[in-house]
């Protein structure tokens, strides 16, 4: 079964997106409200791939270059590219809640 990442931005305009219902499918219970989407969730699969095995590995890029099999500066240089798109995703977020 194929994984599809939920959107995080408008398909028509591209603006960022907010979760407006969460429901239990246990239970049924239904939580209406304007939820914004998680950071984590705003990366790419890859991405998020990438944090979860660099928390797996407890933050060693090492161990991370060893499981990839890419150098150490490879490992870092993709670290900073992901620490940088949350950074920025973070201003965008404290951006919008300052216009609101």
């Amino acid at each position: 079964m194929k994984v599809s990442k939920m959107p995080s931005v408008c398909p028509a305009c591209e603006s960022q997106l907010s979760v407006q219902r969460l429901y239990c499918n246990s239970c049924g219970t239904a939580v209406e409200g304007d939820f914004s989407v998680p950071v984590f969730l705003q990366l790419t699969l890859e991405e998020q791939a990438f944090v979860m095995r660099f928390l797996q590995a407890s933050g060693s890029l090492k161990e991370m270059a060893g499981h990839l099999g890419y150098s150490y500066p490879k490992v870092r240089n993709m670290l900073d590219e992901v620490i940088g798109k949350v950074q920025l995703m973070e201003q965008q977020m404290r951006k919008g809640k300052d216009e609101h």
